[in-house]
């Protein structure tokens, strides 16, 4: 597949574009200065662009097959200027305009509903996490607001809190829900699963919580 990957020097990001380049895919990787970038490989496409000005990333997402979105907020600023709603926004013009429909995005686990019968514990922690980043999840909540609003083919991709840990390709996914005691996943292993969901109906116009 021809593929292009939005905040491929993200620590996800790099997994999702090293995951499809070994998997045969054909990657455009999208950054803002490719000397951060450092992933290579046969099949690979660096270009320079501005998420934020739908014109300049029509020729990025023309004729793909699918698009993957890991931009986010880095900063607690960056989130309540609702960052990712914007940046999101703009892809979705850019692909209207190109007649590319299927997008898959990072969101987060917390921006699901909650697990049913979830321990005390587990309940207690998804109130404080949310309380203590409102902004980062208000900003997500539009996001996904955007994406409901379009005519793609999206799939929000919620992660529940991102560790570091080797790709381990055991993990829960939940179609418009979120599995009990979902505690942590890994970032390779979110990318796999991202990368996985592309061509699966079922997380159409859904949102897919992934967790240990």
């Amino acid at each position: 597949m021809k593929l292009t990957v939005f905040g491929a020097t993200g620590r996800i990001g790099q997994q999702v574009v090293a995951q499809a380049l070994a998997a045969g895919h054909q990657v455009t990787a999208v950054v803002r200065d490719p000397a951060r970038f450092t992933v290579t490989g046969a099949g690979l496409d660096v270009l320079r662009g501005d998420p934020s000005d739908p014109e300049s990333l029509r020729p990025a997402v023309a004729g793909r097959d699918a698009v993957l979105s890991c931009l986010g907020a880095n900063k607690r600023a960056d989130a309540a200027s609702g960052i990712a709603a914007r940046l999101t926004r703009s892809i979705v013009t850019a692909m209207d305009a190109a007649g590319t429909r299927r997008l898959l995005v990072i969101s987060a686990g917390p921006v699901g509903p909650e697990a049913p019968d979830d321990p005390f514990l587990d309940r207690l922690t998804h109130t404080i996490v949310n309380a203590l980043f409102k902004d980062v999840y208000d900003d997500l909540r539009q996001m996904e607001a955007e994406l409901a609003a379009s005519a793609l083919d999206w799939t929000s991709v919620r992660p529940v809190r991102l560790v570091d840990k080797p790709l381990t390709s055991t993990y829960r996914k939940a179609v418009g829900a979120t599995p009990r005691s979902a505690r942590s996943i890994g970032r390779a292993d979110v990318a796999q699963a991202m990368l996985s969901m592309i061509d699966d109906a079922a997380t159409v116009k859904q949102g897919v919580c992934v967790a240990y």
